[in-house]
């Protein structure tokens, strides 16, 4: 019996080392570690065993290619599943950046409708702006600065008149206010000041 290592034993068999750990993984040969090394235990007529014909020979050169194109079959094996593993993440990454861009472009263009937005705002004339908001809010803001004005609209309201004549006399004051400094608009809306100013020449009331 020989304690050999892994490659005295494939060197004394005619064999490789891979094919050595092959037949150790199938238990048709012995082996034993110490001190951490791997050793391989042959019988003494183990040689001999080998020798005894050439049809056992060829048998073990036959047994010894396989196992040998099985190690490299192993090998691209392990080496085509990292590369499809390699592509795999590829597509992935690839996924998540063109989900990141199509986002930013988003954002980008949200960004751009944001500016056109303001800037249209900006470049409304006040009194349009003022136009948008409540008659409330409107007489309200404007009754600050001059408290004695009050809204053509309540004025004839107040006065009975009825709501076809009322339209007609806002629509004719609003054509007057641009040459008469008694009438005050804001957006579409009139303003008189009956306590001031006599309004008696355009208001048939």
């Amino acid at each position: 019996m020989e304690k050999l290592s892994i490659d005295e034993a494939a060197q004394k068999l005619g064999v490789s080392k891979e094919a050595i750990h092959n037949r150790i993984r199938r238990k048709s040969l012995r082996a034993v570690v110490e001190d951490g090394i791997k050793y391989v235990i042959l019988e003494e007529d183990a040689p001999k065993q080998a020798s005894k014909s050439s049809g056992a020979k060829e048998s073990d050169r036959y047994t010894n290619f396989l196992e040998e194109q099985n190690g490299k079959l192993q090998k691209r094996v392990e080496l085509l599943e990292g590369e499809t593993r390699a592509l795999r993440d590829q597509k992935e990454q690839l996924h998540i950046d063109e989900k990141r861009r199509i986002e930013q472009i988003y954002r980008d263009k949200d960004l751009q409708l944001k500016s056109i937005v303001e800037a249209i705002r900006l470049a409304l004339p006040s009194q349009h702006i003022e136009a948008e908001l409540s008659e409330a809010n409107s007489t309200d803001a404007y009754m600050v600065e001059t408290s004695e004005f009050i809204s053509l609209k309540k004025w004839l309201k107040k006065r009975g008149v009825s709501e076809k004549k009322s339209k007609k006399v806002q629509k004719d004051l609003f054509l007057r206010s641009k040459d008469d400094g008694r009438i005050i608009t804001i957006g579409k809306k009139c303003y008189i000041d009956p306590l001031k100013y006599d309004y008696s020449d355009i208001l048939p009331f």
